[in-house]
């Protein structure tokens, strides 16, 4: 596969995602990632980059956020043969459980892995839609350690660098990669 038509695509990318301003709230521009989905030669593209990008790494397990970051995730641990593990909202998970709180504009919020979900040393990537304040990311990040993975990587389509997600990860060691962003937001 050409990366250079694929990063000329990933430019592109961005037109196949839409752009909802005042969602949740006033002043928030919500990036919705539907509309990429629906067209389904972009949906490939994105799940084919990321295999490609991954498949020369040992990866143990593909961790992926509730609940967009399932789309991505699931779909890209089956085409890696590797194991998929969800990080669910808090009281979503059957089995025990391990959780870990993230700050929110407004208080505190709290993501949960299974205890058995992963085994020390295990190579994990770990896998969201996108990239804001990284709170979820980060959460997501420390139970991945916790329970003694090591992560390979945090990606996601999209990155919103002006709100310091993919800084506050790299200043925890964590490797970033998305594929698009927007600015200002």
């Amino acid at each position: 596969m050409d990366t250079t038509t694929m990063e000329t695509s990933f430019d592109e990318l961005k037109k196949h995602i839409r752009s909802i301003p005042d969602w949740p709230k006033k002043g928030v521009v919500f990036r919705d990632i539907t509309t990429m989905m629906e067209d389904r030669l972009v949906f490939r593209r994105v799940i084919d980059a990321f295999v490609y990008r991954y498949l020369k790494e040992e990866v143990d397990s593909v961790v992926a956020i509730d609940a967009r970051g399932f789309i991505m995730g699931a779909p890209l641990a089956y085409l890696l043969n590797t194991s998929f593990v969800p990080v669910r909202k808090k009281g979503k998970l059957p089995y025990d459980t391990i959780a870990e709180s993230y700050a929110l504009e407004y208080g505190e919020a709290e993501v949960e892995i299974h205890t058995d979900a992963l085994q020390t040393g295990d190579r994990v990537l770990l896998i969201d839609d996108l990239i804001a304040t990284g709170g979820t990311m980060l959460a997501a990040a420390q139970l991945i350690k916790r329970l003694g993975g090591e992560i390979i990587e945090a990606a996601a389509i999209i990155d919103l660098p002006d709100l310091g997600g993919s800084d506050r990860l790299r200043q925890e060691g964590v490797k970033v990669h998305s594929f698009c962003t927007f600015e200002g937001d």
